[in-house]
């Protein structure tokens, strides 16, 4: 089985370009042009810019802050593959996990902040030790494709 979170991704990058776009254009309409007339529903511009900002601030800030990554997820062949990395305004470096199957020694999950990220921690048997793989965050997978790698994962673990 292999699948990626590509769709997730590029609607979180669409939504901060649309936002951002709109942001900058009520910036123009209401303080370079002076189309838009205040108060509007009570607020002052002061208090509509800080709104829109904070709407803005959120959106760009909160996929990083969730760490939600794009992940690539492979376990065909004898290799279980993940391939990830960091996205948000500040991309973070391209990571590979490639495990042989039979030195998977396992797998964790944890959650923190209410359960909003999610992470996975992978094992792998190394001669007489075990290595432990940085965290993948799978944040940004919806929760069949989360049910989907955990399965898979499963599958290969080792009977305890």
């Amino acid at each position: 089985m292999t699948f990626d979170n590509s769709k997730q991704i590029i609607n979180l990058r669409i939504r901060l370009f649309v936002v951002t776009v709109l942001f900058l254009a009520y910036l123009a309409l209401a303080y370079v042009a002076k189309i838009i007339k205040f108060p509007i529903l009570g607020l002052s511009d002061t208090a509509w810019t800080v709104i829109f900002a904070v709407i803005q601030f959120l959106i760009a800030f909160l996929p990083m802050f969730l760490n939600y990554q794009y992940v690539y997820f492979s376990d065909e062949g004898d290799t279980i593959v993940f391939r990830y990395f960091t996205t948000g305004i500040v991309g973070g470096k391209k990571n590979s996990i490639e495990i042989n199957k039979r030195t998977f020694a396992g797998f964790k999950t944890g959650s923190k902040f209410f359960g909003l990220i999610l992470s996975l921690t992978l094992f792998q048997q190394i001669g007489q030790k075990i290595a432990k793989y940085p965290p993948v965050y799978i944040s940004a997978l919806n929760k069949d494709q989360r049910n989907k790698v955990l399965r898979s994962l499963q599958q290969y673990a080792p009977e305890k």
